[in-house]
């Protein structure tokens, strides 16, 4: 198991008063809020962005049967899916996309009074699929993509001949990349007529807006606490594979007997 890394500035971190810790804390609190208005902006921006007409007969495995690219709306007019990592013949899910859905059911009852339904979607057939979910314990829809385009045609799933060039298409450039599966997020809207419309995607690190446990650890002390290395998460388990979580004890006092038969 990976032990924390202690990041140099919580060791002698600076102690103050309590006018002075508030005066800096307002300082910090102007940079927030233009950061939030920032989001805001970027949020309409986002809003504002041309769609794109689903043309092809895109079509899932799911519990219930065949279901297609419409059918996964369930009534509502707005769709959030998550490309989940997990190819056929995997044993499990990627370890960073099973953190990202550890926070959906939670979100779900939410979303839906909102307009919004959400499924997440992977290219192993739906036995593969189900084995994991129920190991998991996730009550989300999650549905197969086996054997047809979307996640190809989404930018989260390359072909052999992709990867042995070098180089893939993914968040709307080339680079290298280790994995035929890749992680993102995208958006759908169906109108009145019953036509499907794309209308966002993000990957890379864009996928973070799923995942809540990061946005409270940004606001600790150590923050994220990951090693610098390229991949940072790896420090990631699925939730049933993590060790007891390590509580670490106060050094003993100087002086005591405890310290002194250290």
């Amino acid at each position: 198991m990976n032990k924390a890394i202690v990041e140099p500035s919580t060791v002698n971190h600076p102690v103050v008063s309590r006018d002075r810790w508030v005066a800096e804390r307002k300082t910090l609190l102007a940079h927030e809020k233009e950061q939030m208005r920032l989001h805001d902006q970027i949020a309409r921006e986002r809003r504002a962005l041309s769609w794109e007409r689903i043309e092809k007969d895109y079509t899932f495995d799911a519990p219930e049967g065949r279901r297609s690219l419409a059918d996964l709306f369930e009534g509502r007019r707005q769709l959030l899916v998550q490309h989940f990592m997990l190819a056929p013949g995997w044993e499990q899910g990627c370890p960073s996309c099973s953190f990202m859905a550890d926070h959906t059911d939670g979100m779900n009852v939410h979303l839906a009074h909102r307009d919004i339904a959400m499924v997440v979607i992977s290219r192993a057939p739906l036995a593969e699929i189900e084995r994991f979910r129920q190991r998991m314990g996730w009550q989300f829809k999650w549905v197969s993509s086996y054997g047809g385009d979307f996640n190809h045609d989404f930018g989260v799933s390359f072909t052999p001949e992709e990867l042995a060039k070098g180089e893939v298409n993914y968040n709307y450039g080339m680079t290298s990349f280790p994995s035929e599966e890749a992680p993102g997020v995208s958006v759908f809207y169906k109108d009145d007529a019953g036509e499907v419309f794309h209308t966002y995607s993000t990957y890379g690190r864009g996928v973070e807006v799923m995942m809540g446990a990061y946005n409270l650890m940004d606001l600790t002390p150590k923050g994220r606490d990951e090693r610098d290395v390229a991949y940072k998460m790896e420090w990631v388990r699925h939730h049933d594979r993590y060790e007891p979580a390590p509580i670490e004890k106060p050094a003993p006092a100087a002086g005591s007997c405890c310290h002194a038969h250290a």
